[in-house]
């Protein structure tokens, strides 16, 4: 059972279930996409109660559909390699190399380590990636990024199916070019993109900070999408952070009820977010 604790950091990190219980009848047989980034992949722990934590909501009622990314294992990978790697405006150059390398890493290794880990809490996942039943196409985002690749068209018929039978789907944000090839898309816009056509209740951005922060570095856990807007417009809001809040306020204009950007190093911070009342992270919509 979930019982109401504080830790040593003060945070609430779970509740009873009956207390929960209207949280969880709000969000039963909703979908809520969640981005996992590669920061809390780096921990096996983590892993580990994130894929329990995702069994839970679906034996809950709710429908998860995972989009992760893997920054850091990519970056280890291109060392390895001896392959140049920069970045520009928080995201990725990727040259035909990078690509490569990208999809290799986040296709192959990652999405098929969380699949495990989630079939092993008692989930049944399945790994796909944006190639996949032509689930996202994509074109070049900018000249100067390369084969970073940007959404044009999105087929969600397959996360329907999947979702509908009682599967998990784990997605990869490699996707196919118009004409062929693979571009590698930031995983934030690839979650927000199919949380919107999936008319998500929520986006759930896990990364490897406590939410949105004011110049001060306190924590904001309310915002607006003007209030989004103004935080990148005055430099508030900088490097990564910056896809972070374009994302979340287009999956807000696209239908998402709420978009929420917490720490995916907390514990159980997803289950704090949906279902207590003082949540985590910073909260968008």
């Amino acid at each position: 059972m979930l019982t109401r604790r504080k830790n040593e950091n003060g945070w609430t990190s779970a509740q009873t279930l009956s207390e929960a219980l209207p949280f969880i009848q709000r969000y039963a047989d909703q979908t809520i996409v969640i981005k996992f980034g590669g920061n809390a992949m780096g921990s096996e722990e983590l892993t580990r109660q994130f894929a329990n934590d995702v069994v839970l909501l679906r034996q809950f009622g709710i429908r998860p559909v995972i989009v992760h990314g893997g920054g850091p294992q990519i970056g280890d990978m291109l060392g390895r390699l001896n392959i140049k790697s920069e970045f520009v405006d928080g995201l990725r150059v990727s040259d035909i190399e990078t690509v490569d390398v990208a999809e290799m890493v986040l296709s192959g290794a990652i999405n098929k380590a969380l699949v495990q880990a989630i079939n092993e809490a008692g989930g049944r996942a399945v790994g796909l990636s944006g190639k996949d039943a032509n689930l996202i196409k994509a074109r070049q985002l900018r000249e100067d990024l390369g084969f970073a690749g940007e959404p044009v068209e999105t087929d969600i018929s397959v996360l329907n199916t999947l979702s509908a039978d009682g599967f998990i789907p784990v997605v990869s944000p490699i996707s196919a070019g118009e004409t062929g090839g693979s571009y590698n898309v930031n995983a934030d816009t690839a979650a927000g993109v199919i949380a919107g056509a999936l008319g998500a209740s929520r986006l759930m951005l896990l990364t490897d900070i406590e939410g949105v922060k004011d110049k001060s570095g306190n924590l904001l856990t309310n915002l607006s999408v003007g209030d989004a807007r103004g935080l990148i417009k005055d430099g508030t809001a900088s490097g990564g952070m910056i896809p972070k809040i374009e994302t979340a306020i287009n999956a807000v204009e696209a239908g998402v009820r709420a978009v929420v950007i917490l720490d995916g190093r907390r514990a159980h911070g997803l289950l704090v977010e949906l279902f207590t009342d003082d949540g985590a992270g910073t909260l968008l919509r």
